[in-house]
């Protein structure tokens, strides 16, 4: 390399400082770029005198330049000597690489590393231990800062054992001293084991964001449909309150808000279930990532530590608020409360209302996840609380309950609690009161 670059400094050009392209040779017998001379020379083209920019000799009239055909083949001789010697040449460690540990002033980046010398060597030092016969009965493993870890802190001995009984690494002396007894398998076979259990868990993890998707897509088609129904309820209170007296007129407002109202808190809720939905499936994927990642570490080590150190498993909420969306109207004092002139208009009124409070009188949807699968029990082992799995759920029901006594308060909202078992899943549900309907007979 450092002759190469010594000839690299014989053919540049005076003029662009830099290796000559198409070189041409003057006169005077110096060299340049063909490009180079001739911008030179078209400046010097008013005075009718040419001159060498190297040692200043003058020409006339202007020489025809000729390219330098035996410096440009050993020019291109030279570069391809040089891309050689940088191909083979050991790359050098960048800020995430594991750097040789033999390499003295610029470390290059290291491709192995040797568990019985405890050392990490490039391309060039791992040689030795493919040559020497010594070396070759050397366990190599790839590069790794990690070294360290994978030695027995108490025996010096390599971590090559699994316990079964207390779920740890350990080394060979270990399992005959403190482990003596336990169940005890080799670090390969334990991530054989523990690969077949972490592909259960993937795929039980991607069955628990489709159901979930499933059910955000359920969500919305109940939020749009609460909305779109609302809307109508709103547009036709407002025909039919426009056409009733003074008394009614007042009430259209009251009724009014109150759907608003019932409407805004249903969505708030059904939004909330929404974002509470997405979280777990934003927590499930980032899982799947780990688990992405930990799957093609070929090394049992790094496996093994990487799968108890790293890959932790929270359980998926189980029991999320049910909401159940309900609206009871009656309207017999306001038959006792109006004048009897207004009798069959409020009549009208009423069977109109009943008409657009319809809109909470839709068909249930219930959105449930299936019953405890492998994956829950496989989970348990991990912080997943299967008593979470089926449990006492709160159900609390919102609508507007009449208040016979007062007919000046006609749409008074109510709040009904319930306890209902249900698993994990969000109910909307609607029912109309009974007494209601016998106010219109």
């Amino acid at each position: 390399m450092a002759s190469a670059s010594v000839f690299q400094d014989e053919f540049c050009c005076s003029i662009c400082l830099d290796l000559l392209t198409d070189p041409v040779t003057v006169t005077c017998g110096h060299s340049f770029c063909l490009k180079c001379i001739t911008g030179c020379w078209d400046q010097e083209h008013y005075k009718g005198v040419y001159s060498c920019p190297q040692c200043r000799e003058t020409f006339t009239p202007r020489p025809v330049l000729r390219r330098n055909t035996m410096m440009a083949e050993m020019l291109e001789k030279l570069t391809k000597t040089e891309v050689q010697s940088d191909d083979t040449a050991p790359s050098n460690a960048g800020p995430d690489d594991v750097e040789c540990d033999f390499c003295t002033g610029r470390k290059h980046k290291a491709i192995k590393s040797c568990l019985t010398c405890m050392g990490s060597y490039c391309e060039v030092h791992i040689q030795s231990h493919f040559q020497v016969a010594c070396l070759k009965k050397h366990k190599l493993v790839n590069a790794s800062s990690r070294l360290q870890e994978k030695i027995c802190s108490q025996h010096d001995r390599i971590i090559e054992v699994f316990c079964r009984t207390d779920q740890k690494l350990i080394c060979m002396l270990c399992s005959m001293d403190d482990h003596n007894g336990h169940k005890t398998v080799s670090a390969i076979a334990e991530r054989t084991e523990k690969q077949k259990k972490l592909l259960e868990m993937k795929r039980d993890n991607l069955r628990w964001i489709q159901q979930i998707k499933k059910e955000v897509q359920e969500v919305k088609q109940a939020k749009k449909y609460l909305q779109m129904s609302a809307q109508v309820a709103v547009e036709d209170t407002e025909k039919i309150f426009m056409e009733m007296i003074s008394f009614m007129q007042k009430k259209r407002i009251e009724v009014k808000m109150s759907i608003r109202a019932q409407e805004g808190a249903e969505v708030s809720r059904a939004e909330g279930l929404l974002k509470q939905l997405e979280l777990e499936i934003a927590k499930l994927k980032n899982r799947d990532a780990k688990m992405e990642q930990l799957q093609p570490i070929e090394d049992p080590i790094d496996f093994l530590q990487s799968f108890q150190s790293h890959l932790t498993f929270s359980s998926v909420a189980k029991n999320l608020p049910k909401v159940t969306f309900e609206t009871k109207f009656s309207f017999r004092e306001v038959m006792k409360a109006v004048s009897p002139s207004l009798n069959e208009k409020t009549k009208q009124f009423l069977q109109d209302i009943f008409k657009v409070t319809g809109f909470v009188k839709g068909d249930t949807v219930k959105l449930n996840t299936p019953q405890e699968t492998p994956a829950m029990r496989l989970y348990s082992g991990y912080g997943y609380n299967q008593n979470t799995v089926s449990g006492v759920g709160e159900i609390t029901e919102f609508g507007f309950k009449p208040h016979l006594s007062d007919p000046t308060a006609l749409f008074r909202p109510f709040r009904n609690t319930r306890v209902r078992c249900a698993s994990f899943g969000l109910l909307l549900n609607s029912a109309a009161d009974a007494t209601s309907s016998s106010a219109l007979s």
